[in-house]
């Protein structure tokens, strides 16, 4: 871990940090500002939303000026759409709380670069403890994040305006943090190296970037229906917001944690064991979900769902760089995280019209299908490979 990997370990437990304050606080505000319940967690949808738009406009950007310009300018963004959502909760504008955080959603498309940014910032032997080390710095988030949401919803007189104000001035300390980092530079822009490698249609016919990208995408689509779906129904039962915060802190927590081991574990036994354990984990925090409502069945949950996201996506994402060529890196990832936000986009507004429709359990069980088709795909590419 040189000086680099830390500062953007840091600007990626500032991003959790700001994603975690998003999912504790945009499904309460929207359950009091929209028209109708079922709309209550389409502003969170608005924010995936937003970043499977931006996932084009940020890889030609990263492509054009580099990392750190194209980070910067997400975080400037960021910056932006945290006031205008303190501003929407003032005025009690529930669409101008979604359209703040659709416009979030670029910075959270950039965000999600920042475990590519970091394989490059390492030497070739390493990138795999480098990507791990670097999702590591999301316990910041884990600890900040329901911290500053319960610390922040009430400073200002009308309820979660302070929060959003405090997600500006964490965008603020990033901006300070990323400048600090020294990238390489973008190799020349021509017609033809834009042109260069496959395209998105020939990569998804290679079985490894397949099978990276569906444990990326479901991975994170199992984790925010349930995640997104969590404060919601621990407020049906009856929790304090509190409860659901440090719940909240535990799954995160589980995600990042895992960060300090994941890349040793894939070296020592391999990219497609470590996704299938998180297969496995997956699978252990259903199975707990729906043993009751219980504030230990929430925390257990949940935190078996941090640790199975963190395998699968630490080894999705390791798996995909040995999938594509370098002048393909910029398509390959924007491909990825598009897929990753599309899911994520649907889980979002099925996580609020189901819970609060259908309940807390048939949540559960529904999210069993996509578990079944990761692991089945995880299977799949090792029989190819063993045969």
């Amino acid at each position: 871990m040189n000086k680099n990997l830390w500062l953007l370990a840091l600007c990626q437990g500032l991003f959790l940090t700001n994603n975690v304050v998003f999912i504790a606080i945009n499904g309460l505000v929207g359950l009091q500002l929209a028209p109708y319940g079922w709309m209550a967690t389409l502003p969170v949808m608005g924010y995936v939303v937003g970043g499977a738009l931006a996932t084009g406009l940020v890889a030609r950007t990263q492509q054009r000026w580099g990392r750190q310009v194209s980070f910067q300018i997400g975080l400037a963004v960021a910056l932006a759409s945290a006031l205008a959502g303190a501003w929407a909760v003032y005025s009690h504008s529930f669409w101008l709380l979604c359209a703040a955080t659709v416009v979030a959603g670029y910075y959270s498309a950039n965000g999600q670069l920042y475990r590519f940014a970091a394989a490059e910032l390492a030497a070739p032997a390493f990138r795999d403890k480098a990507i791990s080390l670097v999702l590591a710095g999301g316990l910041l988030g884990a600890v900040a994040g329901p911290n500053l949401a319960s610390h922040t919803r009430t400073l200002l007189a009308v309820p979660f305006a302070g929060a959003y104000v405090a997600l500006a001035a964490v965008a603020l300390l990033s901006m300070l943090c990323m400048a600090a980092i020294r990238f390489d530079a973008p190799p020349p822009r021509t017609a033809a190296s834009t042109r260069a490698g496959r395209s998105v249609g020939q990569l998804l016919r290679e079985p490894a970037f397949l099978v990276a990208t569906l444990g990326a995408a479901l991975g994170y689509g199992v984790m925010n229906l349930l995640m997104a779906a969590t404060p919601l129904a621990m407020q049906v039962c009856g929790y304090a917001f509190d409860d659901a915060a440090l719940v909240l802190e535990w799954h995160v927590i589980g995600m990042f944690a895992p960060g300090f081991f994941t890349g040793h574990l894939i070296q020592r036994l391999g990219v497609l064991p470590v996704m299938g354990a998180g297969v496995l984990l997956n699978l252990a925090c259903v199975a707990v979900a729906l043993m009751g409502v219980d504030l230990h069945h929430f925390g257990i949950a949940l935190f078996l769902l941090g640790v199975g996201w963190n395998f699968l996506f630490t080894g999705s994402t390791t798996l995909s760089l040995q999938a594509y060529r370098p002048e393909e890196k910029d398509r390959a990832q924007a491909a990825i995280n598009f897929f990753v936000f599309a899911t994520m986009a649907l889980t979002s507004f099925a996580s609020g019209a189901l819970v609060t429709t259908q309940g807390w359990t048939l949540l559960n069980y529904g999210s069993l299908a996509p578990i079944a088709l990761t692991g089945m795909a995880v299977l799949w590419l090792a029989l190819r490979r063993k045969a």
